[in-house]
């Protein structure tokens, strides 16, 4: 495995082992009694980025074994782009993988705040939740992230 791709795919799986631990402690009252945290505080935006980042570095370690390297700036847009040009498309990865990433980008962004990118297409908005509202989007993210990760990690062995 080339050195990027091993180093974009050990820093895939510290994503998705976070984002499971993050939603340990906002799930479990244990846990956080145990770290002193506020019982009513959580943790499940974190967890939906975590998962989003471990779908973007495992997109950037195949990106990197076929020697594609995507940098700043719009790299997230770019990386996307790349993995569904050069890899989907082509028939090298499942078009399934696509759809995890396109749901996932879609959902960090909406529910971490504000995304005002590709304006004419999406328009401007901020979409606003409670911390607690987001446990089930977040429990689709660590399965979403799981499969795209172990996928990737499949194809780079």
């Amino acid at each position: 495995m080339d050195s990027r791709a091993k180093l974009y795919i050990e820093r895939a799986e510290n994503e998705i082992t976070f984002a499971k631990v993050a939603f340990k402690i906002s799930s479990e009252v244990q846990v956080k009694e145990s770290l002193e945290i506020v019982p009513s505080m959580t943790f499940y935006s974190q967890v939906i980025s975590h998962a989003y980042y471990c779908i973007f570095y495992s997109a950037k370690a195949v990106l990197a074994e076929n020697g594609i390297e995507t940098k700043p700036p719009e790299e997230h847009k770019k990386t996307l782009d790349e993995f569904e040009k050069k890899l989907v498309k082509t028939g090298m990865l499942d078009a399934e993988l696509l759809k995890i990433y396109r749901s996932i980008v879609v959902r960090a962004d909406e529910l971490l705040g504000i995304f005002s990118f590709e304006k004419k297409k999406r328009g401007q908005y901020t979409y606003k939740r409670l911390p607690q509202a987001n446990v089930e989007p977040s429990k689709e993210s660590i399965v979403n992230a799981e499969k795209f990760f172990k996928n990737i990690y499949k194809v780079l062995r």
